[in-house]
């Protein structure tokens, strides 16, 4: 097998120095991509470019997905930076989500091609049922996760009929545990940076819990990063997404069991590593706070 180069394979298509200077992209879904890579190797009928392309392209239309979803919506007047930003989000979200096509038919990969174009529009589709349950308030810490956890598998997922038929369902498993992973982890760094993350798991959780008076303060168009902190302290909220992480780390782990002894799948430890090592670090932070 290849080494897992994906990453820097990407950085040649969605670094631009224009796009550094004034604005922030969305951080790349290393371990999907990495699990994807690891599996399509794991079949005999892709080749190890193959896999390679697949992996990229995929990872793309990830990152293009997830930098529209940055995409500043509040009305009203903006500064000439946030304007500027606001605008490169739009169009780099274009661009990443549509060279996958470019770069797959230069390889006559037509069906790659449907498989993505389908997988896109049925996000969309879900996406835009997402939105309307959170606009409407009517949906619980319990069901955000689990469409959303759905939502950033279902590029991946597009992927399931290329593998051998023996290994689809721990395919899917562990893909829904490595994208509650991600999105798990990517809430507690947001959070231990003091930045509120309106409509993340955390505030759904804490919608559930509150009292009026603080449904109405995280209803605020803006709260304070002050403000926050003291409600995630008050409803321990990083506790909660901790050991929600720490029980994904853990059914990893078990599953992992019942591919030892199997050498195209000894990777898998590298995807896992980051949050084994995210969960050991902030259970000792816990305890000593």
């Amino acid at each position: 097998m290849k080494s897992y180069c994906i990453p820097q394979l990407a950085s040649g298509y969605i670094e631009y120095d224009m796009i550094k200077q004034y604005t922030e992209l969305p951080m790349f879904p290393n371990s999907r991509v990495h699990l994807l890579y690891i599996f399509l190797n794991s079949c005999g009928r892709i080749s190890f470019d193959q896999a390679e392309l697949y992996s990229l392209v995929t990872s793309l239309v990830q990152i293009g997905i997830d930098t529209h979803e940055t995409i500043d919506t509040q009305q009203g007047s903006q500064t000439e930076d946030l304007m500027r930003s606001r605008q490169l989000k739009v169009l780099a979200g274009d661009y990443y989500s549509s060279i996958f096509y470019q770069l797959l038919s230069d390889r006559g990969q037509i069906e790659v091609i449907t498989l993505l174009s389908r997988a896109i529009c049925d996000l969309n589709m879900m996406k835009m049922s997402l939105y309307g349950l959170m606009k409407s308030a009517q949906l619980s810490a319990e069901q955000y996760l689990v469409q959303k956890v759905q939502l950033n598998m279902q590029l991946f997922l597009s992927f399931t009929p290329m593998l051998e038929e023996s290994l689809r369902d721990i395919w899917k498993t562990l893909l829904h545990e490595i994208s509650l992973c991600e999105m798990l982890m990517q809430e507690l760094n947001l959070s231990k940076g003091g930045q509120p993350l309106k409509y993340g798991y955390s505030y759904w959780e804490m919608m559930e819990l509150a009292n009026e008076e603080d449904k109405l303060m995280l209803n605020e168009i803006e709260i304070s990063p002050i403000e926050w902190n003291k409600m995630m302290h008050k409803y321990k909220c990083m506790e909660s997404v901790t050991n929600s992480l720490r029980e994904s780390v853990d059914r990893v782990q078990h599953l992992l069991k019942s591919l030892k002894g199997d050498v195209r799948f000894l990777d898998i430890g590298q995807v896992l590593e980051p949050f084994l090592v995210f969960v050991n670090s902030s259970g000792t932070v816990l305890r000593e706070g």
